[in-house]
């Protein structure tokens, strides 16, 4: 049985970064705070706290002084700073600049809503870390959709200017973004003017050019396993959409989740993962795969 890694999966730059720096910082002194696991995927956070990294939450950062707390890729919204900056808490930050410009395009969209009694609208995942950076900009005016049913939430009387969390797929904000020209439309009864909706495409090309090389990856192959951490939106999507090539495709967060029953009969079992999947997480999958009792 043939077993390939997809040599285009494992982490994207923000995130190798974003570990980078906290590794970097760990050698120097053993010990890290950081705001919100560093990248979702349990093994590999599991990896750099056995390093002496320290997850926490917002509560706790209120709580500390004096210390050092890594920003991780998916950045913070305004009061994060703020808080940092009174508690003299010195910040290591790894914002990806993908969510840093996306987040600067937020809140000057702001300033423009107000003059024109607008509203910001975001596609993403209610609670996920990168879009409460995002709402975070407009101090929580934003409207969140996440689904068709949630536009209902939205004014098409007014101006709209419309985002996308980056690790959304580019099929699924086209499709926002088409409901949402269509029903501006109705309300207004004529065309759109470009001043009225001003969407902004705003999904990152290294996530969603991940899912072209992903649909031949997984047609070249009898059985996909697809390996990311469970919280991963990015990992979500990505399955899906080796789901839709190959019904025999698998997601697990670690060897363990492995059923020998899903390679049986298999000539060749392709390996892949989301943009927060560690190479060598892939790997151990290999070598798993490879042993001699299951080849």
């Amino acid at each position: 049985m043939q077993v390939t890694i997809d040599s285009h999966s494992g982490f994207c730059f923000g995130v190798v970064y974003a570990i980078q720096m906290a590794e970097d910082e760990l050698d120097n002194s053993g010990k890290l705070y950081c705001l919100g696991d560093i990248v979702h995927n349990n093994v590999e956070v599991d990896r750099l706290r056995a390093k002496g990294l320290e997850i926490i939450d917002h509560e706790r950062l209120k709580q500390l002084k004096d210390c050092k707390v890594l920003i991780r890729a998916h950045g913070e919204p305004p009061e994060t700073y703020k808080i940092a900056l009174e508690n003299n808490i010195e910040l290591i930050d790894a914002s990806c600049p993908v969510v840093l410009k996306l987040q600067n395009r937020v809140r000057i969209s702001v300033d423009e809503m107000n003059d024109k009694d607008g509203q910001v609208v975001i596609y993403g995942e209610a609670g996920h870390a990168e879009v409460m950076g995002l709402v975070g900009q407009t101090k929580g005016d934003a409207i969140l959709v996440r689904n068709e049913e949630d536009l209902d939430k939205v004014d098409y009387s007014k101006p709209i200017y419309f985002f996308s969390q980056t690790t959304k797929s580019t099929r699924g904000f086209e499709k926002m973004k088409a409901l949402i020209e269509e029903r501006s439309k109705n309300a207004q009864e004529s065309e759109i003017r470009d001043e009225f909706l001003n969407s902004n495409d705003t999904v990152c090309r290294q996530v969603s050019n991940r899912e072209p090389q992903l649909k031949k990856f997984s047609a070249d192959h009898d059985v996909i396993i697809f390996v990311s951490g469970k919280k991963s939106s990015n990992g979500k999507v990505l399955f899906e959409v080796c789901k839709s090539i190959n019904p025999r495709s698998y997601f697990i967060s670690d060897v363990d989740e492995i059923d020998q029953k899903w390679i049986e009969g298999a000539n060749s079992v392709g390996i892949c993962g989301a943009t927060s999947t560690p190479m060598w997480l892939m790997k151990k999958v290999e070598d798993y795969l490879t042993l001699p009792d299951l080849v």
